[in-house]
């Protein structure tokens, strides 16, 4: 659903189990930490809201958004870190640049995820401007960083059901 049309912090609390003893890794892209900043902030204060200590979670700084899949997969890599939560934030330019970011970082996230079967988690803005991403980094459609730590919180709660 564009988020347009839905707050990006309306969501569902079911599959959120108890998080005390979970470690979070949050890779954030220096590129434009204006906006990254606010993602940060919003990631910290819903995993503290759900009961993670700030001792159970590790920052690591990458310079732009498409090095958040090698940052992703050095923080997968540690045993001791259970979800993994990328922040970003690509704005379209005047270039196809935009495009060529956008999906590499998306690919190499999914496989992260998928090679150490982790949550690693696409908390990336993808906007045609600063204004829509201040918009999406807590403003008046939310924050994409809470949205990225709930996702994560989610995934780690995830148990499948089956059907009888």
């Amino acid at each position: 659903m564009a988020s347009t049309q839905k707050n990006l912090n309306t969501y569902s609390e079911k599959n959120i189990g108890n998080l005390s003893l979970k470690r979070f890794g949050i890779v954030v892209s220096e590129w434009n930490t204006d906006v990254t900043g606010l993602l940060f902030e919003g990631a910290i204060q819903t995993l503290a809201k759900y009961g993670v200590s700030k001792v159970n979670i590790v920052k690591a700084e990458v310079p732009g958004s498409f090095e958040l899949s090698l940052g992703s997969q050095m923080m997968a890599l540690k045993d001791e870190i259970d979800a993994v939560i990328c922040l970003g934030c690509v704005i379209q330019g005047e270039t196809r640049h935009f495009e060529f970011i956008c999906q590499a970082v998306a690919h190499g996230i999914t496989n992260v995820g998928l090679k150490y079967n982790k949550p690693v988690i696409f908390g990336i803005l993808t906007t045609d401007n600063q204004k829509q991403a201040l918009e999406r980094a807590g403003g008046r459609y939310g924050n994409k960083g809470e949205e990225a730590a709930i996702t994560a919180i989610k995934m780690l709660g995830f148990n499948p059901i089956a059907l009888d």
